[in-house]
Order: C-alpha cells, then sequence, then structure tokens
C-alpha cells in the first residue's frame, strides 16, 4: 500500500495540470475572442489617451 500513496499526489496533480490547461485552451478564440479583443482595445486606447493629455507643452528651445 506504501506504493498508492506514493503514487497519488503525482497522478492528482498530473489531472488538475491536464484540466487547467483544458480550460486554457478551451477559452482561447471563439465567440469571447473578439469581446476580448475589443477590451483590450479599448484600455489601450484609454491608456494612451491619459498619457498624451497628462504630458506637459514642450517648449520649443
Amino acid at each position: 500500500m506504501d506504493y498508492v500513496s506514493a503514487l497519488v499526489p503525482p497522478v492528482v496533480m498530473a489531472v488538475l495540470f491536464i484540466a487547467v490547461i483544458r480550460v486554457i485552451v478551451k477559452t482561447q478564440g471563439g465567440t469571447n475572442k473578439a469581446k476580448e479583443d475589443a477590451a483590450v482595445d479599448a484600455a489601450l486606447k484609454r491608456a494612451e489617451t491619459a498619457h498624451q493629455t497628462s504630458q506637459p507643452p514642450a517648449t520649443g528651445s
């Protein structure tokens, strides 16, 4: 029975790792991809706009 108790933790970790990888792969692309891309584009545009408005005007010297 010692071999069973030695094998259980690696088997459980392997199963959980495979489950996480499957979830990651399933959520890539598909119908959510356009929505996620739009959210990222909007966040980048907001950050760029905030960065441009916070810069002091350049002085010509």
